[in-house]
């Protein structure tokens, strides 16, 4: 195939990845802009392998038979609480392949005889750092989501001293490469202490940092991808993962702007945090929480004007979203205005209550931005925070040494009456006791989240 018409097609297909990443930007166009970015991948791997630097189909046929096997069953298997961590996996597997993928091309051209360009060098070293960095990394954090390991920050003297020598020796390995390029050695021993930074790096970062953890590695994968790009002098893979490392950064940028965190503390694992204290989760619930039964929340629930749920992780493992959507829709025939109010990092990744709540068919409308719906609970009759723990705290607001200080949370507090249904007092990511369970104005539901409101939906019948 003549070079014209792959770079064309490749034109075409950036085009397409454009508009996908316009049309993602709002469910109404979602559908549509996911559509767009398939069809200009199909076109990208189309042209790539009717290329003529294609020697065989073979092996590419086995791993793709391979690669579709294995994908299936994950996509059949994993469930959607457990999506957080398949998302860091996939972050993980792209670092990964862009590791071997810009190894394999310089060992092409060490037995080709050599002739190494210095950007092919160069960007082989970034491939190899960001790539390492990436899949190690995302290997942690699929760890601390999956409770494979502590999903608390784990943080020990001299840490950030030792991660600066790491990556200072990461960065005179990565110059080795450039000189020695010949040197396969240098190479592996370069991916060898990047691995050890992504692992350093992640596992300081604590489990409700989690969200901001999965942007940010999924922006790596995408500059190691682009890097990569670089190596083989692909146009499209340049610009492919240029997207994605772009639009990752941004994300990432938003999430911390969500959590009250600066993108130095998520990129160096907690530098320039200060040390925290929290009260004991005696001195705070002790005699103070009151608890509540289906039939007492129904009567509350039947004179409501105005219901907001407020929903987080413990809606997601308990698959609640459906009965959520029909506890909306029962309370919307009584005369109830509802509202969604999701918090930006509600879940354990971005976007992972908006995608239950679409999976139920909650209206797009009725889900509202943080922002918008904070000036609303003053007038709200009954918030009911479903599993949300600290998005809904109010230390966040009140407490300067508290882990969650200054992170911008919703204001359930300030709603008429507050309905929490949780299993128990546990504590959230931040591992820190809530007040808002102990407040005047809260009653607590102890029960599996999707049981809860199923019970609630016949006490709101029966009381009708």
């Amino acid at each position: 195939m003549p070079p014209v018409v792959i770079n064309l097609s490749y034109l075409v297909a950036s085009v397409l990845f454009i508009m996908g990443l316009k049309g993602m930007s709002h469910p109404r166009t979602a559908v549509r802009g996911n559509t767009l970015g398939a069809t200009g991948m199909l076109i990208a791997i189309v042209v790539t392998l009717l290329d003529r630097s294609i020697i065989s189909y073979e092996v590419i046929f086995a791993g793709l038979v391979l690669g579709s096997a294995i994908g299936a069953v994950m996509a059949i298997r994993v469930q959607m609480t457990a999506m957080p961590q398949m998302v860091a996996l996939l972050n993980g597997f792209g670092g990964g392949a862009s590791v071997l993928v810009a190894g394999a091309a310089l060992v092409e051209v060490g037995v080709a005889g050599g002739g190494y360009q210095t950007q092919m060098t160069v960007a082989t070293s970034l491939s190899a750092l960001i790539g390492g960095v990436t899949f190690f990394g995302s290997l942690v954090a699929f760890g601390k989501l999956q409770d494979l390991i502590t999903g608390n920050a784990v943080v020990f003297p001299g840490q950030h001293l030792l991660n600066a020598l790491v990556a200072l020796g990461a960065v005179g390995l990565a110059v080795g490469v450039v000189l020695r390029p010949e040197s396969m050695e240098i190479y592996w021993a370069l991916v060898a202490v990047a691995a050890v930074l992504g692992v350093l790096a992640t596992i300081g970062i604590g489990g409700a940092d989690m969200p901001v953890v999965i942007s940010l590695l999924n922006s790596y994968s995408g500059l190691a991808a682009s890097a990569t790009g670089f190596v083989l002098q692909n146009n499209m893979l340049i610009i492919a993962g240029s997207l994605v490392g772009a639009s990752g950064i941004i994300l990432t940028q938003i999430m911390c702007k969500a959590m009250n965190r600066s993108l130095a503390n998520v990129l160096f694992g907690g530098l320039g945090a200060v040390a925290t204290t929290s009260a004991k989760a005696d001195d705070v619930y002790a005699g103070k929480v009151k608890s509540a039964s289906p039939d007492e929340i129904a009567i509350l629930l039947d004179s409501a004007r105005r219901v907001v749920f407020v929903p987080g992780y413990g809606m997601a493992v308990s698959q609640a979203q459906h009965a959520v959507r029909s506890l909306a829709q029962l309370l919307e025939s009584k005369g109830a205005e509802v509202i969604f109010a999701v918090h930006p990092v509600a879940g354990r990744m971005p976007g992972h209550m908006n995608v239950l709540l679409a999976e139920a068919d909650v209206p797009y409308e009725a889900l509202l931005e943080m922002d918008v719906v904070n000036p609303m609970f003053p007038q709200t009759d009954v918030a009911i925070v479903i599993g949300a723990n600290d998005v809904v705290n109010p230390v966040a607001r009140t407490d300067p040494k508290s882990p969650i200080a200054g992170m911008p949370i919703l204001d359930v507090d300030k709603a008429r009456t507050v309905v929490v249904i949780k299993r128990s007092l546990s504590p959230g990511f931040a591992g820190i006791p809530n007040p808002l369970f102990a407040a005047e104005n809260t009653l607590m539901y102890f029960s599996d989240g999707q049981k809860a409101v199923n019970d609630l939906i016949a006490a709101v019948k029966e009381a009708s």
